[in-house]
């Protein structure tokens, strides 16, 4: 089974046993939630699907989106990515990472003694 790993300064802090996850956040200056799916190919992440619930500042969703359930639903055209790094604020709400039918917000997951915890999180597939 595929892992991802969550690396804070150079250290895995966590490891997620899934294949496929769902990052989501909310936008901080629209409040607005946005919503991106990965899957594990090999030693990268695939971004499969994104989805936003509404427009705004830099949140435009792509001309060949499709609105359905309240979301702007399409799949980006990107290849496959090494990892994505992640920084965590103050001033907005966490991220949150959903994998294997659960939730759980991204300092949770690495550990982040508070929400001041400004830490930059690397997502990448574990080998």
């Amino acid at each position: 089974m595929s892992a991802v790993c969550l690396i804070v300064a150079g250290v895995v802090s966590a490891t997620l046993p899934t294949e496929q996850f769902t990052l989501s956040w909310i936008h901080s200056v629209e409040k607005t939630r946005w919503e991106e799916t990965y899957r594990v190919e090999g030693d990268r992440l695939a971004l499969i699907e994104a989805r936003i619930q509404g427009m705004g500042a830099g949140m435009e969703p792509s001309a060949d989106a499709r609105f359905a359930d309240g979301w702007w639903i399409w799949r980006p055209n990107m290849p496959p990515l090494p990892e994505l790094v992640l920084s965590r604020s103050p001033y907005a709400r966490d991220y949150a990472v959903c994998f294997a039918s659960r939730c759980a917000e991204l300092g949770a997951l690495t550990g982040a003694v508070d929400a001041t915890d400004t830490s930059v999180v690397t997502l990448k597939p574990c080998l």
